[in-house]
C-alpha cells in the first residue's frame, strides 16, 4: 500500500489509568488485527507485552502495531502513562503525525496529561481527545472539557455529546449527523443501533451543534461568508474545516466514550481518518547540520527524494537489536547500505519487519510515511538519522532529560559480572533517559533514572530478563552545586622546566545565571589580542571539563557564566594545552571564593486523596518539606498540587496508602533545582568528604 492519503501515523498517549491500552486493545478488535480481546488488569493485553507490564498493570515501553480501517492504514503507538517513563512518549511523539489524546472521565487532565500535551505541542503533532471512561463513577464529560480549556490552554471542539453518565452511559450523540449512536449492555462493539436524538437532549444537541459548525467555518472564509447569508454548509464542508482546524492545531475534535465497555470507539476511527493528517500534509522535517544549525533544507514526504529516517528507539529481544525507525523520505530494501550521519559510518540493513507488539512480520522494503524496525544495525542509537550515504543529512535530534536519581548495584558472584556489563550495555542503547556509570574505587555499578520506579524497573530487567543476580544500595539524590556571587580573578600557568615551557594568564569574570538557565555560558571580551583567538576555546574546554565536579561536594555545577576578560601569552611558550591547564586552575581557585551552594531536585507532585484524609496528607508533605500549591476537590476526593525535595519522597508511596487505608494515590516528575537548606546541605557536603577519604585511604 503506498497511497500516502491513506496513511496514518498515530499515537495514543495520556495519564496513568486513563485507559490508553485498553483503548487500543479496542481498535485492534475492531479493526480485526486481533481476534480475543486482552485486558490489562488480567495481563493480557496485547501491547504490554513485557513480565513487569504485565505484573504491575502499567505500560512501560511504546508499542507499535498496525491495522486497517476502512481502506485506512494506522500506525499506532501505545505509550506509557507513568511520569518515570516520559521519554517514550517523548520520542514516539517526535516521529508521530497525530495522536489521540486520552483523558479519564472522572479523573480529568492529570499531571503526567499535562507533561505529555506539552510534548505534543512542541513536536506540533495535531490530536483528536478521547474522554473515556464514562461509565465510572464521577464522570463528567463536560467538566473535563471544561479542564482542557483551563489546564492546557487548549481549545476543545466538541463533536459528540454522551447519553447518560456513570451506570447509565450507553452511547454518544454525533453531532455532526444528528444521529445517536446507542450501544447495548452485551458489551460487543457491533451491537449499537443509529437511533433518533433523545428528546430530552434535542436542545442541547442544536446548541452544541450552532458552536461545532462556528467553529469549523471560521476555516474557511467563502464558507463563512455564505454561513452569515444563511447557508449551512454540507457535512462534507464542515468536515474540511475541521480537518484544516485540527492540522493547524486550531482545535482539537473532542470525544467521549468508555473503551472498556466497547462504546465509542468506532467514531474515534472514523474521526482519526477524517480529521487527523496523512505524511504528506505534516510539516517536513528541518534538516541540520552537525552543530544543530538548521540548514533550510526539507526532509519531503516523497519515495522519490534520498533517504531520511530516524531512529526513534532500540529495542532488544532473543532475536538481535531491533532500531524502531520513521522513514520520512526515499525508501529502504533489505540489503541496502545506509549512512549514519551521528557516527559518519554505513551500516547494511539485515532485515525489515513491521512490529505487531511482540510479533513481527517481514517486509522487502519500506518507504516515506512508513514506521518499521530494522535488524541487524550494531552502533545506531535513539535519535540518530538514517540517510543515503550518497546524499547524507541530519534530521533534528532529539533531546533528552537528565536523571535525578541513582542506586548502586554490584554483582553477587562472577557468573553475574559476566553477564552484567552486556546487559547494561542492551539497556542504555534501549533507554536514553537511563545512564550508568562505573565507580573504580568500589567497582559497584551507578544506575541513574528518572524516579524510584524506573530504577525499580531496570533492576527487575537485569534480574529476569538478562538474569543478573545483583545488590542492590540505596537510592540516592542527584544533587548539584552553583554559585551566588560574582568574582572577578586571575591565574597564571606558568611551567618552566628546560626546552619550552607553558605559559597562559587569564583575567575572568565568574557569575551566576538565571537558576534553570543554560547550565554553564561562556563568553571572551578580550580585546587587543592579549589572548590570541585560537586559545579561547581552550579555557572554555577547561572550565567547561572542570564543572563535573563541585567544590562542595563533587556534584556537578549549574547555572554560572565565565567571560574571558583578558590575559597573557608568550610568543614560545604559550600553547592551547597551557590555556587548559590554566582554566582549570582557574576554576579550583575562584569557585570557592564565589559562595558555592548546593542544590537539590524539587519534584512536581500530584497527590489523589479521599477527602477525609486531606489532613493528615497535607501534614504528611509539610514534613517532607513540601510546598502546596492547591487543592482541587473532585468527585470521588481531592487533588493536592505541591512541589517537594525528591530526597525526602522516598518510599512515600507505602505511607500514602497506610495514611488513605490504600485510596491514594499519587504522580511525582522533575521541576527544577533549588537551593538546599543549609542543616541538610551540611550533612550532604560531610557524608561526602567522608566517602572521599573512605576512598583515599583504600
Amino acid at each position: 500500500m503506498s497511497d500516502l492519503s491513506k496513511y496514518r501515523n498515530i499515537g495514543i498517549f495520556a495519564h496513568v489509568d486513563a485507559g490508553k491500552t485498553t483503548t487500543t486493545e479496542r481498535i485492534l478488535k475492531l479493526t480485526g488485527k486481533i481476534h480475543k480481546t486482552g485486558e490489562v488488569h488480567d495481563g493480557a493485553a496485547t501491547t504490554d507485552f513485557m513480565d513487569q507490564e504485565q505484573e504491575r498493570g502499567i505500560t512501560i515501553q511504546s508499542a507499535a502495531t498496525t491495522c486497517f480501517w476502512d481502506g485506512y492504514r494506522f500506525n499506532i503507538i501505545d505509550t506509557p502513562g507513568h511520569v518515570d517513563f516520559t521519554i517514550e512518549v517523548y520520542r514516539s511523539l517526535k516521529v508521530l503525525d497525530g495522536g489521540v489524546g486520552v483523558f479519564c472521565g472522572s479523573g480529568g487532565v492529570e499531571p503526567q496529561s499535562e507533561t505529555n500535551w506539552r510534548y505534543a505541542n512542541d513536536s506540533e503533532v495535531a490530536r483528536i481527545i478521547l474522554v473515556n471512561k464514562m461509565d465510572r463513577i464521577g464522570a463528567d464529560f463536560y467538566r473535563v472539557v471544561k479542564q482542557v480549556k483551563e489546564v492546557l490552554g487548549a481549545k476543545p471542539l466538541i463533536m459528540v455529546l454522551p447519553i447518560g453518565e456513570e451506570d447509565n452511559f450507553n452511547g454518544v450523540v454525533d453531532l455532526l449527523t444528528r444521529k445517536a449512536w446507542v450501544w447495548d449492555d452485551t458489551g460487543l462493539p457491533e451491537n449499537y443501533e443509529l437511533q433518533d436524538i433523545p428528546a430530552d437532549m434535542v436542545d442541547k444537541v442544536e446548541e452544541y451543534r450552532s458552536e461545532l459548525i462556528e467553529t469549523a467555518i471560521e476555516q474557511d472564509d467563502d464558507v463563512m461568508e455564505a454561513y452569515l447569508e444563511g447557508n449551512e454548509p454540507d457535512i462534507d464542508t464542515i468536515k474540511r474545516c475541521i480537518r484544516k482546524g485540527t492540522i493547524d492545531l486550531a482545535f482539537f475534535p473532542t470525544y467521549c466514550g468508555s473503551a472498556f465497555k466497547n462504546k465509542g470507539i468506532q467514531l474515534i476511527l472514523n474521526a482519526v481518518v477524517d480529521y487527523l493528517p496523512s505524511p504528506t500534509e505534516v510539516k517536513p522535517q528541518p534538516e541540520v547540520d552537525m552543530e544543530g544549525n538548521e540548514t533550510g533544507n526539507f526532509a519531503i514526504v516523497d519515495v522519490n527524494k534520498p533517504l531520511r529516517a530516524l531512529a526513534f528507539k532500540i529495542m532488544d529481544d532473543q532475536y538481535g537489536a531491533l532500531t524502531f525507525t520513521r522513514v520520512y523520505s526515499g525508501s529502504l530494501q533489505k540489503g541496502d547500505s545506509i549512512l549514519n550521519t551521528f557516527t559518519g559510518k554505513t551500516e547494511r540493513i539485515g532485515r525489515i519487519v513491521e512490529m505487531h507488539a511482540d510479533s513481527r512480520e517481514d517486509r522487502d522494503v519500506a518507504k516515506a510515511g512508513d514506521i518499521v524496525a530494522l535488524v541487524g544495525l550494531k552502533n545506531v542509537q535513539t535519535g540518530h538519522t538514517l540517510c543515503d550515504p550518497k546524499d547524507p543529512a541530519t534530521l533534528e535530534p532529539m533531546v533528552f532529560p537528565e536523571p535525578v536519581i541513582s542506586v548502586a548495584i554490584s554483582p553477587k558472584d562472577k557468573a553475574a559480572s559476566e553477564k552484567l556489563s552486556e546487559a547494561i550495555g542492551k539497556m542504555v542503547r534501549e533507554d536514553p533517559s537511563f545512564h550508568v556509570e562505573s565507580d573504580v574505587e568500589t567497582g559497584e555499578t551507578i544506575l541513574k533514572g528518572m524516579g524510584e520506579l524506573h530504577l525499580d524497573i531496570k533492576v527487575d530487567i537485569l534480574k529476569r530478563t538478562h538474569g543478573c543476580e545483583v545488590e542492590v544500595g540505596a537510592p540516592q539524590v542527584a544533587y548539584r552545586e552553583t554559585i551566588t556571587q560574582r568574582i572577578e580573578d586571575s591565574y597564571t600557568h606558568k611551567k618552566q622546566s628546560g626546552g619550552s615551557g607553558q605559559f597562559g594568564k587569564i583575567d575572568y569574570i565568574i557569575e551566576p545565571l538565571e537558576p534553570g538557565s543554560e547550565g554553564f555560558e561562556f563568553e571572551s571580551k578580550v580585546v587587543g589580542g592579549n589572548v590570541p583567538k585560537e586559545y579561547w576555546p581552550a579555557v572554555e574546554k577547561g572550565f567547561r571539563l572542570s564543572k563535573d565536579k563541585g567544590v562542595l561536594a563533587g556534584f556537578p555545577m549549574l547555572d554560572f557564566k565565565v567571560t574571558l576578560v583578558d590575559g597573557g601569552f608568550h610568543a614560545v611558550d604559550s600553547s592551547a594545552v597551557a590555556f587548559e591547564i590554566a582554566a582549570k586552575s582557574a576554576y579550583r581557585q575562584s569557585i570557592p571564593k564565589a559562595g558555592p551552594q548546593l542544590l537539590e531536585p524539587v519534584m512536581k507532585l500530584d497527590v489523589f486523596t479521599p477527602e477525609d484524609h486531606v489532613g493528615d496528607v497535607i501534614g504528611d508533605l509539610n514534613r517532607r518539606r513540601g510546598m502546596i500549591k492547591s487543592q482541587d476537590t473532585t468527585p470521588t476526593g481531592v487533588r493536592v498540587k505541591a512541589d517537594a525535595p525528591l530526597s525526602a519522597m522516598f518510599g512515600y508511596i507505602g505511607d500514602l496508602r497506610t495514611m488513605t487505608s490504600g485510596r491514594g494515590q499519587f504522580s511525582m516528575e522533575f521541576s527544577h533545582y533549588s537551593a538546599c537548606p543549609r542543616n541538610i546541605s551540611e550533612e550532604i557536603i560531610a557524608k561526602a568528604l567522608a566517602e572521599k577519604e573512605l576512598k583515599d585511604k583504600s
